[in-house]
C-alpha cells in the first residue's frame, strides 16, 4: 500500500499559489523585465561596437557609449565594471560566433595541423576586420576581470576543450601518439597561437604574416612531437 505523503508545499512569502489571480501575469512581467535587460545588453554592446570601430578603443568613453545606446550612464555599468570588460562584452560574442562557424566547416579529412590553421585562420581574419580594436582586446584580455571577462575566460577553457577535442580525434586516426594528454596539447597549441598574436600587436610582423609563417611553422613543429 503506498503511503499518502503528508508535506505541505511551501510558497514565497507574498507569492500568489500558481492557479491564483495574477500569478500568469507576473510571470509575464518577470519575462518582460528579463527580455528588457537582453534588449538593453544588446543595445550597449552594440554601441560599444559602433564607437570602438569608429573611434578607436582608447578614443571611446563609456559616456559616449551610454548616449549612442540612449541609456543612463549607470546602466552601462550593470552590464560592464569598466570600460575593458565592455570590450570583453562586445569581443565575447563575435570571438564566439567565430568559433562556431569555424568548428561547424571544419574539413574533417584534412590532417590535424589542417584543422588547426583552418580554425586559426578564421580567428585572424576577425581580427583582421578591425585591426584596433583587436589589438586593444589581445592587449586587455590577459587577467581581463569584471564579469564579461570572466565570461571570457569561459570561452577560452571551451576553445581549449574544442581544440582537445581535435587531438583526440587525430589520436584515434593514429596521427597522435596515445600517450599524449590532448588537454596539455591544446594548451600548447593555444599558446603557440598567442605568441603570434603578440608577434604582430609588438609590430615584428604583419597580421597576415603572424598567422603564415609565423604560427603554421610552430604548429607544424609542435604536430612533429605529438606524432605517434
Amino acid at each position: 500500500m503506498s503511503k499518502v505523503s503528508t508535506r505541505r508545499t511551501t510558497r514565497r512569502k507574498g507569492a500568489p499559489a500558481p492557479d491564483a489571480p495574477g500569478a500568469e501575469a507576473q510571470g509575464v512581467e518577470r519575462g518582460g523585465r528579463a527580455q528588457q535587460k537582453l534588449d538593453t545588453r544588446r543595445r550597449i554592446r552594440d554601441a560599444a561596437w559602433a564607437l570602438f570601430t569608429e573611434l578607436g578603443y582608447e578614443e571611446t568613453t563609456t559616456k559616449a557609449v551610454a548616449e549612442r545606446a540612449e541609456v543612463a550612464a549607470g546602466t552601462v555599468f550593470v552590464h560592464a565594471r569598466d570600460k575593458a570588460d565592455l570590450l570583453m562584452l562586445v569581443m565575447h560574442d563575435r570571438l564566439g560566433a567565430v568559433v562556431d562557424a569555424a568548428f561547424e566547416s571544419l574539413p574533417r579529412r584534412e590532417p590535424l595541423l589542417g584543422q588547426l590553421m583552418h580554425v586559426f585562420q578564421a580567428l585572424f581574419a576577425m581580427y583582421g576586420e578591425h585591426p584596433r580594436v583587436a589589438q586593444a582586446f589581445v592587449r586587455a584580455y590577459p587577467g581581463a576581470a569584471g564579469p564579461n571577462g570572466e565570461r571570457m575566460s569561459a570561452l577560452t577553457f571551451a576553445f581549449l576543450h574544442r581544440i582537445a577535442g581535435l587531438v583526440r580525434d587525430a589520436q584515434t586516426r593514429g596521427e597522435v601518439a596515445s600517450d599524449i594528454d590532448p588537454l596539455a596539447a591544446a594548451h600548447n597549441v593555444f599558446a603557440l597561437y598567442f605568441a603570434a598574436l603578440l608577434s604582430w600587436l609588438s609590430g615584428f610582423v604583419t597580421l597576415g604574416a603572424a598567422l603564415d609563417p609565423v604560427l603554421k611553422n610552430a604548429l607544424a613543429l609542435q604536430h612533429r612531437g605529438l606524432r605517434a
